[in-house]
């Protein structure tokens, strides 16, 4: 009798070990969510800190982190493999990591979308006394074109190939904050920004230097259609921004949250909701956040859309597009 008492009293003892292990993690058990951004002299690091902090702060079921990176095709790769459950990225590198097409040797299935925030506009910066006003001007030069498995590269290849210097500049694959460094010290002629306006790299080095943004005309943009690359878009970028005295008319892409298709369904749900809803909290941190919102959050979406994410925009009103569901 009193072997059997001492077996269901150490069963018992052991179920409320069990059991409060169990709470101990339910207590604790908020889902990481690893945010990948990119690099410190650009837009998705402070926009993506900021991020992380608004999902601690109005979550109970998060906890979040956001990690500089080497943007988008570093952050699409890391969604694939679980290195992180979301990331900051271009909406055509996005596609391209979906179909397994460019610079993807694999499609990554994995990588679905919450939201397109903001137009992420092509900028080759030069100083204002350097002589180069075209894009056809960059043959021969030094160029920053981003850093190394960063979507910037990419973009940077394909506007270079339309305008026919590419196969001539010698290149340097250098983040936002290098090219700058770099372009200070006359190390290279030219770098290659893609990013939300303003850029604090740039801003940073317009503090000291003058500098301009070269012109990507008509005839480059329509090339780079025919080419395959129906992303881009026509964006000016208006005198005074970098102490510019005229506006500068350039192309751009969307930069876009994304995340894994296997993080909780009611986890996207949060960050989407807490995305719109603390909006003005972002736009608090980078002008470029002004263009986030729940209207154009599908706009220019180019992957299927979290399951999450869909709940909440249907619970307001909006309609996702049936090619954006799985």
């Amino acid at each position: 009798m009193r072997t059997g008492m001492r077996a269901i009293a150490a069963g018992l003892l052991l179920t409320v070990l069990l059991a409060s292990f169990a709470g101990c993690a339910g207590g604790a058990g908020k889902t990481d969510v690893t945010i990948y951004t990119g690099g410190t002299g650009g837009t998705y690091f402070p926009l993506g800190s900021r991020y992380a902090e608004l999902l601690n702060e109005h979550s109970t079921n998060i906890e979040a982190s956001a990690v500089t990176s080497g943007a988008s095709v570093t952050n699409a790769k890391a969604i694939g493999t679980g290195e992180c459950q979301a990331g900051l990225l271009q909406n055509d590198v996005a596609y391209y990591a979906r179909t397994g097409t460019n610079m993807f040797d694999e499609a990554i299935p994995e990588l679905q979308g919450v939201a397109c925030w903001y137009p992420e506009t092509i900028q080759f910066v030069v100083k204002a006394d350097s002589g180069i006003n075209s894009l056809a001007d960059m043959a021969g030069k030094n160029v920053a074109v981003g850093a190394p498995g960063s979507g910037t590269v990419v973009a940077c290849e394909q506007i270079l190939q339309v305008a026919g210097v590419w196969d001539s500049i010698t290149r340097f694959d250098l983040n936002f904050a290098e090219a700058a460094s770099a372009l200070k010290l006359g190390e290279v002629d030219a770098g290659f920004l893609v990013a939300g306006f303003p850029t604090s790299a740039i801003e940073e080095l317009a503090v000291s230097e003058d500098v301009r943004i070269v012109e990507v005309p008509d005839s480059v943009l329509d090339g780079l259609h025919d080419a395959g690359y129906p992303f881009y878009v026509r964006q000016t970028i208006p005198s005074g921004t970098y102490g510019m005295s005229a506006n500068v008319s350039t192309v751009a892409v969307q930069a876009m949250l994304g995340v894994g298709a296997s993080v909780d369904e009611d986890v996207v749900y949060e960050m989407t909701k807490i995305l719109f809803e603390q909006v003005d909290d972002l736009r608090a941190t980078h002008t470029k956040a002004n263009d986030i919102s729940l209207e154009s959050g599908l706009e220019g979406m180019s992957v299927i859309v979290h399951p999450g994410a869909i709940r909440y925009y249907e619970e307001m009103g909006v309609s996702v597009p049936s090619d954006l569901v799985g």
